[in-house]
């Protein structure tokens, strides 16, 4: 049984495991996805008690974010990090935050005020460990619109920063780093066969997310050149190296970092490349 994370991540957790291999497919009200694979029973629930699930066997494994890993204290195993989200492929961050208008720029200045925040308990431990007694309360959403008629400061999510600035709010401190990681309850990693699966599902969904920056190469090229092509891709491993029916020239197919494909292919034409071909890749296991 695996945990699924509904809501902000649903969808692109879909799309990841469907780049790994397993198709879900939900209908608008149902918590009970159907799984492509007979080994395989799934529910979604919130990332924000999951690892609860998890840790207590309801769930062998589960996807959730190391924020809540925390928050909840959960006693898990950590089996991977798969470092997604709804924006972007980078971590995001849980901040503590003024408004601009605010004198405070250091969180010892929030002695005796209000902070609001969904990480209620990690929050509490943040000012407990530099002796700031603070009131943190529990927000429900739209914590950024409580400043500062509500609250003082807040501590919220942010993965572009994006909505800070636009709520004219000034960050004073970052509490945590966070991403999504593949969790497993402690007894079914000791379990042989749902281990294998558990490290199976981790194999490919990393598999999955190395191959969203990267792309195949392939080309023709005169033996006579190979060396100058070689010193210009920035290869994952060393190219294959293939002949061809013309003993003067050969082929040659590799992966590299989708953002420098602008930047090569000019210099590889130039260098007499022909036929070059780039293409998508689903999967990419060191």
């Amino acid at each position: 049984m695996i945990g699924l994370p509904k809501g902000s991540l649903e969808e692109a957790t879909k799309n990841l495991f469907h780049k790994a291999g397993w198709r879900i497919t939900t209908s608008s009200r149902s918590y009970r996805p159907a799984i492509d694979d007979p080994e395989l029973e799934g529910r979604f629930v919130r990332a924000q008690e999951l690892s609860r699930y998890v840790e207590h066997g309801f769930f062998d494994c589960g996807l959730t974010g190391s924020d809540w890993i925390c928050e909840n204290e959960s006693d898990v195993h950590e089996v991977c990090d798969l470092i997604y989200s709804r924006a972007s492929s980078t971590r995001s961050k849980w901040v503590l935050c003024v408004p601009e208008s605010s004198s405070i720029t250091r969180p010892e200045e929030l002695a005796d005020k209000r902070v609001a925040t969904e990480l209620v308990g990690t929050v509490r431990r943040y000012f407990a460990e530099r002796k700031i007694p603070t009131h943190v309360e529990f927000s429900w959403g739209a914590t950024e619109v409580k400043v500062p008629d509500l609250v003082d400061a807040i501590v919220d999510i942010t993965e572009t920063g994006n909505s800070i600035r636009a709520n004219k709010l000034r960050i004073i401190d970052t509490l945590l780093e966070t991403n999504t990681k593949l969790i497993a309850n402690k007894r079914s990693w000791e379990n042989p066969t749902k281990r294998k699966k558990i490290e199976t599902l981790a194999l490919l969904l990393q598999a999955a997310l190395e191959a969203e920056t990267k792309v195949g190469l392939k080309l023709n090229i005169r033996k006579d050149a190979l060396d100058k092509v070689l010193a210009t891709i920035p290869a994952l491993r060393n190219p294959t190296i293939s002949p061809l029916s013309n003993p003067d020239w050969a082929a040659l197919e590799t992966i590299i970092d989708d953002r420098v494909v602008r930047e090569i292919v000019p210099q590889l034409k130039s260098l007499g490349a022909e036929g070059i071909v780039e293409y998508p890749l689903n999967k990419v296991v060191y």
